[in-house]
């Protein structure tokens, strides 16, 4: 799921940028690069704590029903990497899947590409992102994988048709 907000909150601000006509790559990459960051942050931080407290939880039940004490134990053990685990991959996910729609943004400021092409290629990369993940997500519930690529890809086109009401405000 929070890959799935990485590229989104990418998405709003490439969109953002376009409709006010921003044409400065930099401040997109530098948005972009903060928006990573904190979701990051949030993401390995709120994992951390909310596994780490559901964690503790089970643990004081499994000790109130055997009647011990399992702190030096290979569950607290295993209870602790479960919340580190957790939160890495909470934290890094967003920041992956925001990294591939900022990467025109990158080439454009290496004279690679213009702008206008790097606009384009972006919301082409995250779109096809977001489809990625559908078809992840549809094969984990073992369902229609179309079906789930394409209910992403239309939660990525309610954004960007959102941001472009807003933005004509």
């Amino acid at each position: 799921m929070n890959g799935f907000d990485g590229s989104m909150t990418m998405l709003g601000i490439v969109i953002g940028s376009w409709i006010v006509g921003n044409m400065d790559p930099k401040i997109i990459v530098t948005a972009g690069f903060g928006a990573c960051l904190a979701m990051g942050v949030s993401g390995i931080f709120g994992a951390y704590m909310a596994e780490k407290a559901e964690r503790k939880r089970h643990l004081k039940t499994l000790e109130d029903s055997m009647l011990t004490d399992l702190s030096d134990s290979i569950h607290s053990d295993a209870s602790n990497f479960v919340s580190i685990y957790a939160a890495l991959i909470d934290g890094v996910s967003p920041m992956l899947t925001a990294v591939v729609s900022l990467i025109p943004f990158i080439l454009t400021l290496t004279g690679a590409l213009v702008i206008g092409d790097a606009y384009i290629i972006s919301l082409i990369l995250t779109l096809a992102t977001l489809f990625s993940l559908g078809l992840y997500l549809g094969r984990i519930a073992r369902e229609n994988i179309l079906l789930y690529g394409a209910q992403t890809v239309a939660a990525g086109l309610l954004t960007i048709a959102i941001v472009a009401l807003l933005g004509g405000i």
